[in-house]
């Protein structure tokens, strides 16, 4: 540690290091600390983290900010948490640095952050910023790029992609920090980001492979050994590992799969669990069902961690998933199942890592595809806890279901190198957003300069320059038909409506959808609710979009005739999808119960449901406003208002009071206090005598109210 600056040094100490990692070093050998841009591609758990807080506290030295981008709120989180701990270190600046987030709100300018140091940022909120033009962005020094490898995702890719297309032109003199797993072409991404290349193997604890079947399993170190067979072979091969002192993570296909086989695993755990661990347990589970919903999810999720037992997946609600996942940190959780998305996501290490099938749902095939040796890759960099374990095993189940046999499963993805990342920005959608971003952010670009841009992309070094032109120009042509861009002496600007599609993150096709059906309404006092709430939820950005289930077009189709009057136009309920139906009732005040039981909507994608549908609806609310179309705009709010609330109409003035929601909202209203007024006027006691209010509650909205009245 002696030929460490001293920062470094404290940095190290603040952490828990004695010494740095392998990787570390050969970062520092590439000259992190001097300004030098790099790529670091080690695997999952090597110090990754350490490399970028290094050239941080570096570039704070130098009077800059550093920005820090992760592709997940949960990881911008995480790595916020991780970064606070610079708060505490001196760096000579003659003041503590402050660390901030920022992860939503995509309408937002983002001037608060000027008063950061260094702002962690999800991808998406980062490429909102470059719309609005932030001042503050030309004062920072570095851009650290985290999960670099998920350039080569459909969904994520593409931002991630012209985000840091945009960096390298628009602010050549920051120094770039891409971190990433391990990929077979990181020659062709260092070259294409023009950073110097740090490769490593290395990790803290060794990882061993190996391939479960038939009840035996053979491993990449040579060893083969037998499981006790019992309920079912990932559950065997994960208590297997608890007689061995180790917690297990199980990665299944799907999340009924995950559900499946915790429940399968519960009593096998419980029997395993000592009189302290079993009463961690129970406490765990009485706080998911004291902070979560009335789901059957979620009641199901508190008896299995009641069990030493849980899953987690996306269906979890967002106080739920935080619960697990803190108790598997803590040891509670013994065996946790999950679908693929954790991994990706906050880092949750195990002993012992079994990867249940090596297919996957893919929605946009509309089956089960296997997984690439990538995703497994990063399925196995979950196994071995640094702190607790000196080597970590992942395990594949061969299913008998598959023609896969056992060795072409192990010559394939254990003996296997990761496929290489290929750009994602060939897609329609991809590049008519990124491409309508561009000409909006820089107005008056030129045909040529336009093409400049995006011959800067990994797009146009991995496919033909008439492949890249062809993509473009029809995405141009489709801009300036639709009337999102114009053209003046060859030069192109953004209209209004494309200036204002961009800024509120939209799709052109979403906004062109909107302006269209907004359009063919006639003015009058006739209300359309359930016809706006379909086109919210058909547009392209609406996620999650959960199709009609056998048992469920009569009911829609009742919806529908019962509510015919506030349609835009003739539909029937096949043209509406479960996230519709959902939405409608959740406006009319359904319980969870409800949602779940009845529609089979879990806590989690209620929970998106709710957030992207608030977005679209304050989307379509700033179109209509764009179109001068007054007539609508009460109505619109009312509907963004319920759709984040699950309120009826009426209860909209008392959600504005801060600490009410739709609970509360009822319960005030059902005791007479129908609005505000009422409200302000009731004494104290009385508010606090309503259930589900309570004096604290009480004491908060009399303070406010008092508070307005004063202003």
């Amino acid at each position: 540690m002696q030929t460490m600056p001293d920062t470094v040094k404290a940095i190290l100490g603040s952490l828990g290091y004695e010494s740095l990692y392998p990787p570390q070093e050969k970062a520092m050998a590439a000259g992190i600390l001097d300004g030098k841009s790099v790529l670091v591609t080690t695997p999952t758990a090597s110090g990754k983290t350490l490399v970028a807080m290094m050239a941080i506290a570096k570039t704070l030295q130098k009077g800059k900010k550093a920005v820090y981008l992760t592709p997940l709120r949960a990881l911008a989180s995480e790595k916020a948490s991780d970064l606070k701990a610079l708060e505490g270190i001196d760096l000579g600046l003659g003041r503590q640095p402050k660390v901030m987030v920022a992860t939503g709100d995509y309408d937002s300018s983002g001037k608060e952050l000027a008063f950061a140091d260094v702002i962690v940022l999800t991808n998406e909120k980062m490429d909102t910023l470059f719309r609005h033009g932030v001042e503050w962005l030309g004062e920072v020094g570095l851009f650290v790029a985290d999960e670099v490898h998920l350039i080569g995702d459909r969904e994520r890719g593409p931002t991630l992609e012209m985000m840091l297309t945009r960096i390298r032109k628009l602010y050549p003199d920051a120094q770039i920090v891409a971190l990433s797993a391990t990929v077979s072409n990181a020659d062709e991404i260092s070259d294409w980001l023009a950073c110097a290349l740090v490769e490593s193997s290395w990790r803290p604890t060794k990882l061993v492979e190996g391939v479960y079947e038939y009840g035996s399993v053979r491993m990449g170190d040579g060893r083969t050994f037998r499981v006790q067979a019992g309920t079912s072979a990932p559950v065997d091969l994960a208590i297997d590992s608890l007689d061995n002192g180790g917690q297990a993570l199980i990665f299944a296909e799907t999340r009924k799969r995950a559900s499946s086989l915790a429940a399968k695993a519960a009593e096998g755990v419980y029997r395993r669990l000592d009189k302290g661990a079993k009463e961690l347990a129970a406490k765990a589970a009485a706080e998911i069902l004291d902070k979560g919903d009335d789901a059957e999810l979620t009641r199901t999720l508190a008896q299995l961690v009641g069990k030493g037992v849980a899953f987690h997946h996306a269906g979890l609600a967002p106080s739920s998933r935080k619960i697990v996942e803190e108790s598997f940190k803590a040891g509670v959780v013994k065996l946790l199942t999950a679908t693929p998305t954790l991994a990706a996501g906050v880092n949750l290490p195990a002993r012992r890592v079994v990867v249940a099938s090596i297919l996957r749902y893919d929605g946009e095939y509309g089956g089960n595809v296997p997984i690439s040796v990538m995703e497994y890759k990063q399925l196995c960099g979950r196994a071995g806890r640094p702190k607790y374990d000196t080597s970590g095993e992942a395990i594949i189940v061969a299913e008998s279901t598959t023609a896969t046999s056992g060795e072409e499963i192990y010559d394939h993805y254990v003996l296997g190198t990761p496929e290489p990342l290929r750009s994602q920005l060939a897609g329609d959608r991809a590049i008519r957003f990124h491409l309508l971003s561009t000409i909006a952010s820089v107005p008056g670009m030129k045909k040529p300069e336009i093409m400049e841009v995006f011959a800067s992309t990994l797009f146009a070094r991995q496919y033909r320059s008439a492949t890249v032109q062809f993509k473009v120009e029809s995405a141009l042509e489709y801009l300036e038909s639709e009337e999102l861009v114009k053209a003046r002496n060859e030069r192109y600007v953004a209209t209004e409506f494309g200036k204002r599609t961009s800024l509120l993150y939209i799709d052109p096709q979403t906004a062109v959808d909107f302006r269209d059906a907004l359009n063919r309404v006639e003015k009058g006092r006739r209300r359309h609710t359930l016809g706006f709430l379909h086109l919210v939820t058909q547009s392209p950005d609406f996620y999650p979009k959960l199709a009609l289930r056998k048992k469920d077009p009569d009911e829609v189709s009742l919806l529908l005739q019962e509510r015919r009057d506030e349609l835009l136009y003739d539909m029937s309920e096949y043209d509406c999808s479960r996230s519709f139906w959902a939405l409608a009732e959740w406006m009319e005040e359904a319980g969870d119960r409800t949602l779940g039981d009845r529609m089979g909507v879990e806590p989690g994608d209620m929970h998106r449901m709710v957030e992207t549908g608030e977005w679209l609806a304050y989307s379509l609310y700033e179109v209509a406003k764009l179109l001068g179309r007054e007539d609508m705009l009460s109505e619109l709010y009312a509907l963004r208002t319920r759709i984040r609330y699950g309120i009826k109409e009426e209860l909209i003035p008392l959600v504005a009071l801060e600490g009410v929601g739709r609970v509360r909202a009822r319960a005030l209203y059902a005791a007479g206090f129908t609005d505000v007024p009422k409200v302000a006027k009731a004494p104290q006691a009385k508010l606090a005598s309503v259930p589900k209010i309570g004096p604290a509650v009480a004491e908060k909205i009399k303070a406010q109210l008092a508070r307005r009245q004063a202003q």
